[in-house]
């Protein structure tokens, strides 16, 4: 189940390297309409496709409750963080019009996770950083 970093469609890969920790199923970078950046090991490409396209939609769905917790429509989505029966989906915003999603087991140090995905966005978000889309063709 799992893509090669060699993958040329994959250039970014390395970024994703310091999410390899203990717990951690995969990692995928996404842009925020929910296109495939790069992925880590452990995710096929066309796994990693879904799975931003799904992380994307549940972004989506924060920023619709954001205004449940103060500050109106302008309330900014931080972390998603989604927990399973086998694991957690975490979702960060990593560089301009970009993600970084995270797929773990149960057995994960929720804290370190969530601060290596700080750190690696604000490490990287430039390198990872999509241009919003325009209606163009």
């Amino acid at each position: 189940m799992s893509t090669p970093v060699a993958d040329s469609t994959n250039r970014l890969a390395w970024l994703l390297e310091d999410l390899e920790i203990p717990g951690v199923r995969f990692a995928v970078l996404l842009s925020d309409d929910g296109l495939r950046i790069a992925h880590s090991r452990g995710i096929a490409k066309d796994d990693a496709e879904r799975f931003a396209a799904a992380a994307s939609g549940l972004r989506s769905l924060g920023k619709a409750l954001g205004e449940f917790c103060g500050g109106g429509s302008a309330n900014a989505v931080r972390q998603n963080m989604t927990e399973y029966d086998e694991g957690m989906i975490m979702i960060t915003a990593a560089g301009v019009g970009a993600l970084m999603g995270v797929a773990t087991t149960v057995d994960v140090d929720v804290a370190l996770v969530a601060h290596r995905m700080n750190e690696l966005a604000s490490r990287v978000g430039h390198e990872i950083g999509a241009a919003p889309r325009h209606g163009g063709r």
